[in-house]
Parts: structure tokens; sequence; C-alpha cells
């Protein structure tokens, strides 16, 4: 049993609300989950590719840091802000190259977590408000993002374990799940035949690579999450975010829950209704529950 919620700001005006937003509707589904938090951020006017790594969990960080600067330097990326946060490292650079090969070579270097011109990707062992204190999520502006509190079932309670999982090898895309895929291996052995690496063996991670495989080919992110509905098996919910926006995907049999709440300024959507009535406390709210394998998408605002 996980959580997931994910909002978008329709009105730019609205932005400088979304950390704090986040972190309050996953406060609200927390005991979904009580072993991590993750939170997917996107932020406008940031200059540069970011990228957010894992630092040891024992030791001295500075090779770690180092070997990361070292390969940046193989590709020319040339630094533009760097520091450190609970158990990571953020760096933005100016990087005009492929992004994949650039990607994979940063991976190999160090456990990169997040890459984009706009995500952030934080996660942690810990509460939503625990990391908001560590990492001062509440603070951040942005026009959209998702996020996941994770009861661990099958893998360590480590922060690499803990959710959203950047699709690896691309820019800007996150996935927040509840499920489990069920074909997971089948479908990760295809990717790899076609040059795909995976960091982890979590089907999160599947899912984000196999979205930003068929954006990258131009498909549109609905059409991408409709096949996705007919390509996944298993039971699963889940969010997906871009650069431009958010969107969901539900599998047939409707096992994981989810809610949606929709007005002209915002879209919301979560778990349970409790994080949803987070956004507007004692108000009633007019919330829908997505049919059985459907999926929907949202554009933000320019």
């Amino acid at each position: 049993m996980c959580g997931i919620a994910g909002i978008l700001f329709k009105k730019p005006d609205s932005n400088h609300v979304l950390g704090q937003t986040l972190v309050d509707m996953l406060d609200g589904c927390q005991h979904r989950g009580i072993d991590s938090t993750g939170f997917a951020l996107y932020e406008d006017g940031i200059s540069g590719l970011r990228l957010r790594f894992l630092l040891p969990e024992t030791g001295d960080a500075a090779p770690t840091i180092a070997k990361i600067k070292s390969v940046l330097a193989e590709f020319d990326a040339k630094v533009l802000e760097e520091g450190t946060a609970g158990c990571t490292y953020r760096i933005t650079v100016d990087f005009k190259g492929d992004i994949r090969p650039f990607a994979y070579a940063m991976e190999h270097a160090a456990k990169l977590i997040s890459l984009g011109s706009s995500l952030d990707v934080i996660k942690d062992v810990g509460t939503s408000h625990e990391l908001d204190a560590l990492y001062h999520v509440g603070a951040i502006a942005g026009s959209h993002g998702i996020g996941h509190v994770r009861l661990a079932t099958e893998s360590e309670v480590k922060p690499e374990s803990a959710h959203p999982f950047w699709a690896t090898g691309f820019s800007d895309i996150a996935i927040v799940h509840n499920g489990q895929i069920t074909n997971y291996w089948k479908m990760r052995r295809r990717l790899e035949r076609r040059g795909f690496e995976f960091r982890t063996d979590n089907d999160s991670e599947l899912i984000a690579v196999y979205l930003a495989d068929k954006l990258s080919a131009g498909e549109k992110l609905e059409a991408a999450l409709s096949q996705s509905v007919d390509d996944l098996d298993g039971t699963f919910s889940f969010l997906v975010s871009t650069k431009d926006g958010i969107g969901f995907a539900k599998d047939r049999l409707a096992a994981k829950p989810m809610v949606m709440y929709e007005d002209d300024t915002l879209v919301a959507i979560a778990s349970e209704e409790v994080s949803l009535n987070r956004l507007f406390p004692g108000q009633p709210l007019n919330t829908t529950e997505p049919a059985p394998g459907t999926c929907q998408t949202w554009s933000r605002s320019i």
C-alpha cells in the first residue's frame, strides 16, 4: 500500500504554492506509506541542466563529488551552481549535447535521481514534513509536480528505493506509481535490447522509461498513456509528469484507488480524498474517480 498525489496549477500566478501544497497533500495520505516520501517538482526559470545525486550513506562525500565533476568535464559541462542537502548533491550545469549518453555516464559516476531543465526530484527516508524540514520543499515554487509515500514491501528502506523515479536517460520525466507490473521483465528486456539502461529493479522506473521512449519518438503523452493500459500487465494507478504537464493511467481492474478534483485554476489527483481536502480545508469538493482502464493529461499554461 502506497500513496500518490499530483497537482498542476493552470494559472502561472499560483505557482508559488507548489512545494507546500504537495507536502500537505502527501501528509494527508502518509498513513499509506510511512517509510519514505518523495517529490518531483517542476520550476521555471532554471538556467542550465539540473542534476541531483544521492551521496554515500557513510563516509566522506568529497570523492563522489569529485568523480561527478570529472565526468562533467569529459562532456564539457560547465558548473553553474552546486550544493548539498540531506543525502543529496545538486548541481546545475551548462550542457547542450545529447542527453542520453550524458545521463548514462553521470549515472555510472554516482547515483543520479533526476535530470532536467525544470525537474528536481527530492526523496528520502521519512515523512513529507521531515523532508520539508531537511530540504525546504515547502519553499519551492513551480507550476506542477507529483509525489509519493511508500510502504516498503519488496525492497529496503533507503533513499534510492523511494519514489518518484526519473526516466533514466531522459530529461524532465518522472513517475509515481501504486501497484505492480507483472510483465516487468518482459518489458524491460525489450527496452534493454534497444540500448536503454536501468538502475533499479523497480517497475516504476520501467514505466517512466517506457513512456519517455514513446514521447521521444514524437507521440503525445495521452496516446502513450493509452498504450500503456494495453501493454502493462498488473494492477496499477500511476501519475507521470513532464516539463509541460501531468497525466494519469489506471488499469482495467481498478484495484488501486485514485480520486481527482479539477476547477478553473488547478487539477489535483491523489490516492485518497483526504489529500485533496488539504487543498480546501473545510470545503466540500466535487471529486470524481477515474474509470477503470482510462487515462488523461493536462498541460500547463505558458
